[in-house]
């Protein structure tokens, strides 16, 4: 049997605000209270996930500015047009 890949733990020691702590438990169910380690590694991921949503949103922004990809939208645009309303009348 084969066994599953083990997640690698790094053990690390952090300080933080005893307000931003108290803040933490005060929008916390109790199961999320009793286990922080687990807190902590939800709010670092939703943090990644936040930074990575960002880059591709800045990335998807730049796309939308630049010339040569809004020169081909308008050739596809155009090669489209006429194929556009096919099947659809204008009575609805």
């Amino acid at each position: 049997m084969l066994k599953k890949a083990q997640l690698k733990t790094i053990r690390r020691s952090f300080a933080l605000p005893s307000k931003l702590i108290d803040e933490v438990l005060s929008v916390s169910t109790i199961a999320e209270q009793s286990n922080l380690n687990k807190l902590v590694t939800v709010a670092l991921q939703e943090y990644v996930n936040n930074k990575k949503r960002r880059e591709f949103e800045k990335s998807m922004l730049e796309m939308a500015n630049d010339p040569e990809i809004l020169r081909e939208c308008g050739v596809i645009e155009k090669e489209f047009k006429q194929t556009e309303m096919d099947g659809l009348s204008k009575e609805r």
